[in-house]
């Protein structure tokens, strides 16, 4: 299974060890799924741990091992679609990595503007409690 996990699932695993989004990464880690990436979500994960108010609550070295093992172990989509879908322009890169790297999942917890889509092409959108669920 093939899945884009949005950049706040990841943040807030980082962020909540025990919260349903941790419980994602580490079913990654087991290889439970595939996790697709780009070169703009790594950007967008390292801006966002620079935030006043995440930096205050995780420590750089965690946002950085993160990055470091979605660079090793996730698989790579390096070219994009132009994608203009998302009510939120920002959100149009995820929807085209999923595109692109055939995904069957986006994982979010944007409702407002991505989980409102339910789905582009054959890629579902869902929360993580829900993509949780699914991988049992």
């Amino acid at each position: 299974m093939r899945l884009v996990l949005d950049s706040n699932v990841l943040v807030s695993a980082l962020l909540l060890e025990n919260a349903t989004p941790a419980h994602l990464l580490v079913a990654w880690r087991r290889g439970r799924f595939t996790l697709l990436t780009a070169e703009l979500q790594i950007e967008e994960i390292r801006r966002v741990s620079r935030y006043p108010k995440i930096k205050e609550r995780l420590r750089p070295a965690l946002a950085g091992e993160l990055v470091n093992q979605m660079r090793e172990l996730a698989v790579w989509v390096d070219r994009l679609p132009r994608v203009d879908v998302s009510p939120d322009p920002f959100d149009n890169y995820l929807l085209a990595l999923a595109q692109a790297g055939q995904a069957d999942f986006l994982v979010t917890g944007d409702r407002r503007d991505l989980l409102g889509l339910g789905r582009f092409g054959p890629c579902n959108i869902v929360t993580a409690r829900v993509m949780l669920g699914r991988l049992g």
